[in-house]
């Protein structure tokens, strides 16, 4: 079998180069000059964050949130787009400073839960029950300010309040091992699935697995895939490439080890990925230096690259891997796949 791939990406993919040291160095890109920039690249997919399709909800009532998401819902419709999830953006509002779901203020985790029941209605109302939860901020610096299994059980809950508010939707979990917090309550794809086991209903609590995320936790994405597969929980992906055990860069999927990506097209590939409809996201940034004119050329070069790298996976000889195999002849095997790569 074979998998079925279209793509997507967010608004926040297309930046204005800023960073925590300096000031921004390209100009700031109309949302809407955003959107048409997506069929013209290849993208048919388009991922939100809730106050991307609604800005400044939190001065909105709910009726006027869902108001202003389906008038996004049409303009999508006339590009030819389609929404791919929502994520609830519960790390840059100051109640969620010591955490969302996990703040030791009832307040603070009171509004995490609402906001994000808002996010649910905000992505039935863009037509996708999809919700993404990254979980940016529940986490600690230091171990003693939170116990951690409260802590869960309170991630836990605010998971079932969403599956409880919307009989439809599904919640995939985004981990991260750190960064914005020193450590994190669901660090990895298998915290992630054991999460949603503690819900009652753990068919409807998958995953989204990112590149960067998984290397930062020190373990190889596409085995990450392949576990989440093994489980059918692996609802979408965030293809991109890190430098290492560093800040979490967001470079253009391949650029840095172009057998890793490999790895990742080819598993998400022999395992029909996208046959079900599930996204192939693409979480990449401009570099920071990048100059105005070519501040796109980062996902055009990331899905041509999965493109690429799909062609040369499927071009490789099952038969002749299953031979070396079986004769665990790893060397060859090696060199057969590196061989394939150079050309």
């Amino acid at each position: 079998m074979s998998g079925t791939f279209r793509f997507s990406f967010g608004p926040w993919n297309i930046h204005t180069g800023a960073d925590p040291f300096g000031p921004s160095v390209r100009a700031d890109v109309p949302f809407g000059q955003k959107l048409a920039s997506y069929k013209k690249m290849g993208f048919d997919g388009v991922q939100f964050h809730d106050d991307d399709a609604v800005p400044g909800l939190n001065e909105l009532s709910p009726a006027q949130q869902v108001k202003t998401a389906q008038k996004l819902k049409a303009t999508l419709d006339q590009h030819g787009l389609t929404a791919e999830f929502v994520a609830p953006r519960l790390w840059e509002d100051p109640r969620t400073i010591d955490g969302g779901y996990t703040s030791n203020s009832a307040v603070c985790r009171q509004y995490a839960i609402d906001r994000s029941l808002r996010a649910v209605d905000i992505a039935r109302a863009l037509g996708t029950t999809n919700i993404v939860l990254w979980l940016a901020r529940e986490g600690t610096y230091i171990r003693e300010a939170k116990d951690s299994v409260w802590a869960v059980a309170r991630i836990a809950e605010a998971v079932q309040a969403m599956l409880d508010h919307d009989p439809e939707i599904r919640v995939m979990i985004e981990s991260k091992p750190n960064e914005p917090m020193d450590h994190t309550y669901i660090p990895t794809i298998g915290h992630a699935i054991g999460l949603g086991l503690l819900t009652t209903a753990p068919q409807r609590v998958g995953c989204l697995i990112e590149s960067a995320h998984a290397i930062l936790a020190g373990l190889d994405p596409s085995d990450e895939m392949g576990y989440a597969l093994a489980h059918r929980k692996l609802w979408s992906v965030h293809l991109n490439d890190q430098n290492g055990l560093k800040f979490d860069q967001d470079k253009t999927f391949g650029a840095v080890d172009l057998r890793r990506a490999l790895n990742q097209v080819r598993i998400l590939d022999r395992h029909d990925f996208g046959n079900t409809g599930e996204w192939v996201g693409l979480d990449v940034k401009a570099m920071r230096t990048q100059q105005d004119g070519g501040a796109l050329k980062h996902l055009a070069n990331s899905r041509q690259i999965f493109l690429r790298l799909l062609e040369i996976s499927r071009g490789l000889d099952d038969q002749q891997i299953a031979k070396l195999q079986q004769e665990r002849d790893y060397e060859e095997l090696e060199a057969y796949v590196i061989d394939a790569m150079i050309g």
